[in-house]
């Protein structure tokens, strides 16, 4: 049951993320280690965020979950449409 509360609250802070940053977002799954997997999203305008869950199946069922979310690997084309700017390079360094 908790895990499910944890899905349905990833899919709508994706579903957010998609609203606010633009169609179609991109989602990369990563495996985490026994932390589970985290989806990167990356907006059309460039924004990153992060999901974090149980699992891969449960971050890939995430991504089918959330419409004009689609999924990709870091190749890229999605390295390049990551725009970092200062406040996020910021937080990064601890700051």
């Amino acid at each position: 049951m908790a895990e499910d509360k944890k899905i349905g609250r990833a899919v709508k802070t994706a579903t957010a993320f998609v609203a606010a940053h633009g169609k179609p977002s991109r989602a990369v799954v990563e495996h985490v280690g026994r932390a589970g997997a985290r989806v990167v999203l990356v907006g059309d305008d460039g924004a990153m965020g992060d999901v974090v869950l149980p699992d891969v199946a449960s971050a890939e069922a995430l991504v089918e979950a959330v419409a004009d979310l689609e999924r990709h690997e870091w190749d890229r084309e999605t390295t390049a449409a990551v725009k970092i700017g200062p406040a996020h390079r910021r937080k990064m360094a601890g700051r």
